[in-house]
């Protein structure tokens, strides 16, 4: 038995309970969608090591969660090809010679009612069953402090440069969760909840989000921010994406190839 790219898009679109958005980044990025498919790799970021070891498993359909070109809409990848960008001709030429389909799969496993990837978070983080109910990015947790909690979170998500805003004893027990990048709207009104604690986030702009949670826990309104970084804060989500694929697509192996963090702290080497 055999299965297209396509078809596995369009078991995607059948199973994942929400419809598709009219406009929508999950689309082909790249290759033929109708070519047969050996195996499919599920990744949070199809960087170029990503798709070097999907390339060496055998998976040739790549399923990611981040854009492919670094253009959350592909809006730039003309300017790249343009400009003979080394980087981008480096990877698309990779891309082509092994023949790889790759598809950006963003905002229907966001859409999941409960979110995709704050499921694989929470899950990972030992924290399913304690969000609210209609609140399912609080969080109502066991007392602890900021810095055991962000603890925590590095080791249970990977997260090798993880920082945090606040004071590493304040008490914590009500923790708001925002994966990935959501912008300083969200994350400030998540900070702002007099009934949340701590919010972690995978990403923020400093001038914003890290300027307004320094100010409020000078204010004695919040404990403080957690910042995971964009890459570990949503690869448990695409793990739950590969688990989840394998049981549509029986006909050819589904495997996680995670993404590395890319970043370092200079006390971890």
């Amino acid at each position: 038995m055999t299965v297209t790219a396509r078809q596995v898009v369009e078991r995607i679109g059948a199973h994942v309970g929400v419809p598709w958005r009219e406009r929508t980044v999950d689309e082909f990025l790249a290759g033929d969608p109708d070519a047969p498919v050996r195996g499919v790799a599920v990744t949070m970021m199809a960087t170029l090591d990503v798709l070097r070891a999907a390339a060496d498993r055998g998976l040739d359909l790549v399923v990611t969660h981040e854009p492919l070109y670094f253009d959350h809409h592909g809006a730039s990848d003309a300017t790249f090809a343009a400009e003979g960008d080394l980087v981008f001709a480096a990877k698309s030429e990779f891309v082509a010679e092994h023949g790889l389909v790759v598809f950006h799969l963003h905002d229907a496993w966001h859409d999941r009612r409960p979110d995709g990837v704050l499921t694989g978070v929470a899950r990972a983080l030992g924290w399913l069953g304690a969000e609210r109910p209609g609140d399912d990015d609080v969080y109502d947790l066991p007392p602890t402090t900021l810095g055991a909690l962000a603890a925590h979170v590095a080791r249970a998500l990977g997260a090798r440069a993880l920082r945090y805003v606040g004071d590493p004893d304040a008490p914590v027990s009500t923790v708001g969760v925002q994966p990935g990048f959501q912008g300083f709207e969200r994350n400030r009104h998540l900070l702002a909840r007099p009934d949340v604690d701590v919010v972690v986030i995978g990403e923020g702009h400093e001038w914003e989000t890290g300027e307004y949670a320094a100010d409020a826990v000078a204010a004695g309104l919040s404990a403080g921010l957690v910042v995971v970084g964009h890459v570990p804060s949503e690869q448990e989500g695409m793990a739950e994406a590969a688990r989840w694929l394998a049981g549509l697509v029986p006909e050819v192996p589904v495997e996680l190839v995670p993404a590395a963090d890319p970043f370092r702290t200079v006390a971890g080497g």
